[in-house]
């Protein structure tokens, strides 16, 4: 049974579910799809002032299809790497999008899984998540940016050790790790996910796009960080929202 991608609207957020429960969530190609096309109509909608990725049942996402996989190698490289584009598409795409991106993670996230997860820009997990890197017990390397996120979250030698071993982490464990932004009770990641969500929607929009924006950016030299900083500023600065906000805030400072 192949996994779906529903969407559903909570508010300002909107909850895009992968749902597949007989196999865990497992990915396809068409879930890649979805989720790039969902992501490009969120963009576009104003009303949309976040993402909320989650699982339907009692896991997040098993990553990949290892029957998918296995049919796949019949086929040449060529082909199996155009499966592999699609995935790598959306992870970019929800590392770009211009607007918070919340994963709510419940039971196991594993491979692709955890994949997803890290790209997004916040991860809520509940206290009975667990997080895998399965690949080497199925002989393969990671895909779906996990080396480079790990990398530069862990640094290198965790992020080896967690490839390579592969070992089961709780949310506890990330928790610590600064991998999970917060921890919750189970069965609330979704709930509390969105309640982030309202949050943010507090901020104004232009302000969470140029922080993701210079964060994601943040690789490049001192100077030219510094000169992508002046120009969000001064464009922030030039709205209205900031006009509001300063007023606000100075009227209510002058107040006895």
């Amino acid at each position: 049974m192949t996994t779906e991608l529903q969407t559903e609207r909570q508010g300002q957020t909107l909850v895009m579910t992968l749902s597949g429960p007989a196999n865990r969530n497992a990915l396809s190609p068409q879930v890649y799809a979805a989720g790039i096309e969902t992501l490009n109509m969120a963009e576009s909608n104003p009303d949309v002032r976040a993402v909320v990725l989650t699982g339907s049942g009692d896991h997040f996402c098993a990553g990949g299809d290892l029957q998918r996989l296995a049919h796949n190698r019949q086929h040449d490289l060529q082909a199996q790497g155009g499966n592999l584009d699609a995935f790598h598409q959306w992870i970019e795409a929800l590392r770009s999008f211009p607007k918070p991106v919340i994963a709510a993670v419940e039971g196991v996230a594993a491979g692709g899984g955890v994949s997803l997860a890290l790209a997004c820009d916040l991860i809520v997990a509940s206290e009975s998540a667990r997080f895998v890197m399965a690949y080497g017990k199925v002989a393969l390397s990671p895909d779906g940016g996990a080396s480079w996120h790990l990398n530069k979250l862990l640094g290198r030698s965790r992020a080896l050790a967690c490839l390579w071993l592969g070992e089961q982490q709780s949310a506890q464990q990330w928790q610590s790790l600064g991998l999970v932004h917060k921890l919750v009770q189970a069965g609330s990641a979704l709930t509390q996910a969105c309640a982030l969500a309202d949050q943010l929607a507090q901020v104004a929009p232009q302000v969470l796009a140029s922080v993701k924006e210079l964060v994601n950016e943040a690789d490049q030299p001192l100077r030219a960080h510094l000169d992508a900083e002046k120009r969000h500023f001064l464009v922030n600065l030039s709205h209205p929202d900031a006009g509001h906000a300063i007023d606000g805030f100075l009227q209510g400072k002058s107040r006895p």
